[in-house]
C-alpha cells in the first residue's frame, strides 16, 4: 500500500471547534494539513482551536455556517476554504446533533433539523467538494457516523436514521466519485460523554462493550488518519467502538 503524504494538504473539518471535530482538526494539523474549520455557535472555541493549529505550523481559519441551511452553508464553506487555502483536498463531515427521541417523541421540526445537519449538509458538502476538485487531484472524504448506524436504537430514532443514511451515502459516493476521490467513514462508539454528562456516563456504557472500556478521541483520529493515508481503501466504515456495534 502506498502511504499518502498529508503534509501540505488542505482540509475542511465541520464542527471542528469542539469535541471530536476539534481532536480531528488538531490531529490533521500535527500531520501538516491546513484547516478550514467550520463552526456554528462556538466562535471562541473555534478561534482558540485555530490558534492551536497555527502554533503547529500550518494554516487555519474559521468559517461560521448554520448547517440546517444545508445547501447554502455547504456552498459557503467549500467556497471560502478553497479561496483561502487555494483548494481543498480533504473533507471531514464531523458536525452533528445527537438528540434522544423515540417515534412518539419526535416532531416535524426535530426530524427536519437532525436530517438537515446530519445528512443533508454532508451530502451537499460532498457535492460542492467534489465539484471543486481538479481532474487529477486525489482527494478524500471521511464521514463521521456512529456504531448505531449498524444496529437499532429506538431511543435515538431520527439520529440513527440520519447516520444510517450517511453510511449509505459513503458507499454510494465511493463508487460514483472513484477513482479520483476516496470516500470512507469512521463510526465511533463510547468516546466522549454527551454534552452535560459526566465521565461516569461512559463507565456505565462500558459494561455493554466487549472490550469493557470506553475509547478516547485519539482512537478516532488514528482511524481518520489511517483512511486518509491509504490509497486503496474506499467505501469502508471503520468501527471504533470496542465491539459495541456487534
Amino acid at each position: 500500500m502506498f502511504i499518502v503524504e498529508l503534509r501540505g494538504k488542505r482540509a475542511i473539518v465541520t464542527g471542528g471547534a469542539i469535541r471530536l471535530g476539534r481532536a480531528i482538526a488538531l490531529a490533521l494539523a500535527d500531520a501538516g494539513v491546513d484547516i478550514g474549520l467550520h463552526y456554528f455557535h462556538s466562535r471562541d472555541a473555534a478561534n482558540k482551536t485555530c490558534e492551536e493549529i497555527r502554533a503547529r505550523g500550518t494554516r487555519a481559519f474559521s468559517i461560521q455556517a448554520d448547517l440546517s441551511d444545508a445547501a447554502n452553508s455547504a456552498q459557503h464553506i467549500v467556497a471560502e476554504t478553497a479561496a483561502a487555502l487555494g483548494g481543498v483536498d480533504i473533507l471531514i463531515n464531523s458536525a452533528a446533533v445527537f438528540d434522544a427521541e423515540t417515534l412518539q417523541a419526535m416532531t416535524a421540526e426535530s426530524w427536519q433539523r437532525t436530517m438537515a445537519i446530519n445528512l443533508q449538509a454532508p451530502t451537499f458538502l460532498c457535492q460542492e467538494f467534489s465539484a471543486q476538485a481538479g481532474p487529477k487531484q486525489q482527494a478524500h472524504i471521511v464521514n463521521i457516523v456512529d456504531w448505531r448506524a449498524m444496529r437499532t436504537d429506538p431511543e435515538h430514532l431520527v439520529y440513527t436514521l440520519s447516520k444510517s443514511g450517511l453510511v449509505s451515502l459513503t458507499r454510494n459516493l465511493a463508487v460514483e466519485l472513484a477513482p479520483q476521490i476516496q470516500v470512507n467513514a469512521v463510526a465511533p462508539g463510547a468516546i466522549l460523554p454527551p454534552p452535560g454528562e459526566e465521565e461516569s456516563y461512559l463507565d456505565k456504557l462500558a459494561q455493554n462493550i466487549p472490550l469493557q472500556r470506553p475509547g478516547s478521541p485519539a482512537d478516532v483520529t488514528d482511524a481518520v488518519l489511517y483512511l486518509l493515508r491509504s490509497d486503496f481503501v474506499t467505501g469502508e466504515v471503520l468501527n471504533v467502538a470496542g465491539g459495541q456495534e456487534i
